[in-house]
């Protein structure tokens, strides 16, 4: 699937406002390979780095 990042964005190699991302469903959480090239876990209702230096943002589905 490809999901839109909606938000602040946050990290050199993390997720970026209005970028397009491959993810798959792991149930409460997509993973996204994001910025780093690298698949992680991110919440499905707002992801956001765990050191809580951003305020995050929200998924938008762009294929399933």
């Amino acid at each position: 699937m490809k999901l839109k990042y909606i938000g602040e964005s946050f990290g050199v190699d993390s997720l970026t406002n209005g970028k397009i991302y491959e993810a798959t469903d792991e149930g409460d959480f997509y993973r996204v390979i994001d910025d780093s090239g690298e698949d992680y876990l991110y919440s499905r209702i707002n992801p956001r780095p765990l050191d809580g230096s951003s305020p995050g943002g929200r998924w938008e589905i762009v294929e399933e």
